[in-house]
């Protein structure tokens, strides 16, 4: 072999060589800004997990929160209704024992006490309004009624 041709394969040889390590460089430096990549996206799932955290805390202390107060107002209504029903109970039994009160329960309430207890069906709050706004004025309390 001839010393150009040895000069020429290793000056190919160092050429090839040095497109290798160029393109491992390029794989290196790829390969580095996906980790930078991938870190950064890490980083902001991890800020967003902790958001979820907090947020998912929070929502738990409230359901807690409510359902305690839910828990109250069953236990209030319960306390109503007993004391309804022993209201109830005390009615009657002085209606039992007191024959003017019996008599008085007995009559027919009056006009007016019975417009305020007479309401139509009513679905919705729409219909609550028409309802509310067609009844006309409300008379004073000292005006008689026409007869």
């Amino acid at each position: 072999m001839s010393t150009l041709r040895q000069a020429l394969y290793g000056i190919a040889l160092l050429g090839a060589l040095a497109l290798l390590i160029w393109g491992q460089e390029a794989r290196i430096d790829v390969a580095e800004g996906k980790t930078e990549l991938a870190k950064s996206a890490a980083k902001t799932a991890r800020e967003d997990a902790d958001r979820n955290l907090v947020t998912a805390n929070k929502l738990t202390a409230t359901l807690k929160q409510e359902r305690d107060t839910q828990s109250a107002l069953r236990t209030q209504q319960d306390q109503l209704r007993q004391g309804l029903a022993n209201r109830e109970r005390t009615i009657e039994v002085l209606k039992l024992e007191n024959d003017e009160l019996r008599k008085w329960a007995d009559q027919p309430l009056p006009d007016a006490a019975r417009r305020l207890r007479e309401r139509p069906a009513l679905t919705g709050a729409a219909a609550y309004r028409d309802w509310l706004s067609g009844r006309g004025a409300v008379r004073a309390a000292g005006d008689q009624p026409t007869q």
